[in-house]
């Protein structure tokens, strides 16, 4: 990506946690999804970039980042990550975009410092694992072979293959399987109703990683939310950009305009 200014936040137990930032206006935060790096938002950025001022980061243990104690890998946790960004960037209230893991820290995020989190957009989301329908056997097959061109195929809606580079995942097998074990672990369902940020929640009709039932029960228990089914559409609806892009842009541009 282009035009970035790079610099460098220092987590609590002082991990640097790389991050970026590009345009002017109002400020919007992308959190990316599990073990993948901010190149994720390649696309996407390009259509949610104008008049804003936009940051995106690489998770502790992939990219630029450094790789952390092996404790602080949990989606809780990442969230404390996100405030060493946001003081660092100098920003104190943000609009908030969190893909798949990245809408699961951001729940966390809204939650313990609700001061921070100005509108919130949750994609691809999901309160817990335990709490809705499991991911189809072809999604967890591919998901468990690690290979990107498998993952693209249930991840993305159309022409899979051309947007397997967006699956931009570490290299550190370690902070792979710790995002895995961090994710899987997310529980936040008893304390949503804590979000008071007006919510957007955006999912893919066919998410077969994070069926749409997910989507529903955050909707059931975020008060200030809307729900908003994308037709036909996987887990990297926002990744890919088309429609999901344009409603969460409408969304977020309702203060702006």
């Amino acid at each position: 990506m282009r035009g970035w200014t790079q610099s460098a936040a220092r987590a609590a137990d002082g991990t640097s946690i790389a991050y970026w930032t590009a345009g002017e206006g109002d400020p919007l935060l992308l959190i990316a999804g599990q073990a993948v790096d901010h190149t994720s938002w390649r696309i996407s950025v390009d259509l949610l970039q104008d008049d804003r001022r936009v940051i995106v980061f690489d998770h502790r243990g992939v990219g630029a980042s450094g790789l952390g104690a092996a404790d602080r890998y949990e989606t809780r946790l990442f969230a404390e990550d996100v405030v060493a960004v946001l003081d660092d960037a100098g920003v104190e209230r943000v609009d908030v975009v969190g893909h798949s893991m990245g809408g699961r820290i951001a729940q966390w995020l809204a939650i313990d410092a609700p001061q921070r989190v100005r509108r919130l957009v949750l994609v691809s989301s999901t309160p817990g694992d335990a709490h809705g329908s499991a991911r189809t056997p072809a999604a967890d097959a591919a998901l468990r072979s690690g290979r990107p061109a498998r993952i693209a195929e249930v991840f993305f809606t159309q022409h899979p293959a051309w947007f397997t580079h967006l699956l931009a995942v570490g290299d550190d097998p370690n902070a792979r399987g710790r995002h895995f074990r961090a994710s899987r672990r997310h529980d936040s369902l008893d304390e949503l109703h804590r979000i008071a940020a007006p919510t957007l929640i955006l999912h893919g009709e066919h998410d077969e990683i994070t069926p749409l039932d997910h989507a529903r029960l955050l909707h059931d228990r975020v008060a200030d939310s809307e729900l908003a089914v994308v037709p036909n559409g996987r887990h990297g609806i926002l990744l890919e950009g088309g429609p999901a892009v344009r409603i969460a842009d409408r969304f977020l541009g309702a203060t702006r305009r």
